[in-house]
């Protein structure tokens, strides 16, 4: 009788897309036959081979389906009979999702998780293979060389092939993560010796130790019942960061307004004067940034019985030019000084006489906050201060506008010391008017009229200053 083959195929019964099968013709049968294998249905011939196994790649779902084999010799050619038929079940294969924590981009010394995840229905039994593309091979010394490759085929897997691949547990933890850990990491799942698709790689990079940086909205110096916003981020990262705040570096303990790095003081108390520092943490065990700049709030109260009085009264001065500032108690007490704040040093103003100080040759190291201070260390009327080495300067007022009342605008140059006639005004960057006079008129200030005001010229610009509305 015509020998028949048994066909088996490995591995039996199903494979995953991206995969290759293979399939092996069984013969009790002497040397010298040639094998032939069939697809779909037994007339078309696929392949004829000298061995009694076939790779078939599995690109495709439609690779799927009946399989034949049977054995030939001699010219003219004797055959054996057809296997019987074999199914191959054929699924597409998942993809590997790779997810890391607490971000893609972390800071030295943060402890680090990838972990690999395959969504696949079943009890299926993975094996996480991981492939590290970086600047050092620091994981060989952590994992175990796979001990059975993958059969693979197709264009996904192809760029893969000659990757080194290491087997880890589905979560790949780094304690403590250094520039060494830096790189692509990219996961596949295993069952047997079929694979999962490749996931998207991840790029891990470890930057130096984090900073914390503040910055203040809409600007540190206001009046009593004002609201005001301090920023806290992290230079170069946003993920997962809760924060803490500072005042004179004195723990706030209402941090809690500080949630999502913004604490925000509405209304403004004359106790919220201080310098204020931040700092974020993140991830268990906590990591911490190094502390922010400081930033001053300065706020002044609505009583006017201590006066910082201004002169000339305009917020922006010259270079050069000299400058008067005086304490003025309205109730006839004595012991107020004026200090400054200028550079992030807090100091006494220089050349002070009782409770004024005169400043003969102003220099743009002179910019900054001026206060009233009693002996007590009570802080009155602070005003911000800006010298200007350029050859124009806005002219407003130094104080306050009052609701209702009329802001008037000028822009001067330094040769003249008078106002320009042709002069464009902006506010928050945008243009709000052309003069032809040298001056603009608010009439009527409301809330709506706070801002960063600065003019242009032909010859030059000012600086930006802040008009408040009380």
């Amino acid at each position: 009788l015509k020998p028949k083959p048994e066909l088996t195929s490995d591995p039996a019964g199903a494979a995953l897309t991206g995969n290759t099968v293979t399939l092996t013709c069984h013969m009790n049968l002497s040397t010298g036959w040639d094998f032939y294998w069939y697809k779909h249905t037994p007339n078309s011939e696929t392949k004829n081979t000298k061995t009694n196994s076939h790779r078939v790649n599995i690109d495709s779902v439609s690779d799927g389906g009946q399989y034949w084999c049977r054995a030939g010799r001699g010219k003219p050619v004797y055959y054996t009979q057809y296997s019987d038929a074999l199914w191959v079940n054929v699924t597409v294969s998942p993809k590997a999702v790779v997810t890391v924590r607490p971000d893609e981009r972390v800071f030295k010394g943060e402890t680090v998780t990838l972990r690999c995840d395959i969504k696949w229905g079943g009890d299926t039994e993975w094996t996480y293979r991981w492939e590290i593309e970086g600047t050092s091979n620091w994981y060989r010394n952590s994992a175990d060389r796979c001990t059975q490759e993958c059969s693979t085929s197709g264009t996904d897997n192809q760029k893969h092939r000659n990757a080194v691949s290491w087997c880890l547990t589905q979560e790949l933890n780094i304690s403590s993560v250094d520039h060494i850990h830096s790189g692509k990491y990219t996961c596949t799942g295993q069952k047997n010796t079929q694979c999962s698709q490749h996931s998207d790689a991840v790029t891990l990079n470890v930057s130096a130790e984090a900073q914390a940086a503040v910055r203040v909205s809409p600007q540190p110096w206001l009046t009593e019942g004002d609201s005001v916003t301090l920023i806290c981020e992290v230079t170069g990262s946003s993920t997962g960061w809760t924060f803490s705040w500072f005042r004179d570096d004195d723990h706030l303990s209402d941090s809690s307004r500080g949630a999502g790095g913004s604490y925000t003081l509405s209304p403004a108390a004359l106790q919220h004067t201080g310098v204020y520092t931040c700092r974020a943490e993140r991830g268990r065990p906590a990591y911490y940034t190094k502390y922010s700049n400081t930033q001053p709030l300065w706020i002044t109260g609505v009583s006017h019985s201590v006066s910082l009085v201004v002169s000339p009264s305009r917020s922006q001065h010259f270079s050069s030019d000299s400058l008067s500032l005086s304490c003025e108690d309205h109730s006839n007490s004595t012991g107020w000084t004026v200090r400054r704040y200028t550079d992030r040093n807090t100091e006494d103003c220089s050349k002070q006489t009782g409770s004024t100080c005169r400043i003969v040759s102003l220099s743009t190291s002179d910019t900054g906050v001026y206060w009233c201070q009693s002996e007590s260390g009570e802080k009155r009327h602070p005003l911000n201060i800006t010298v200007h080495d350029g050859d124009v300067i806005l002219v407003s007022s130094v104080d306050p506008v009052i609701e209702g009342d009329t802001l008037t605008l000028h822009c001067l140059h330094r040769s003249t010391n008078s106002p320009i006639l042709t002069a464009d005004f902006y506010k928050d960057g945008s243009l709000i008017q052309n003069q032809t006079t040298g001056e603009m008129n608010i009439t009527t200030v409301s809330k709506s009229h706070e801002g960063f005001y600065y003019c242009k010229t032909e010859r030059g610009q000012s600086l930006h200053s802040w008009i408040s509305v009380r």
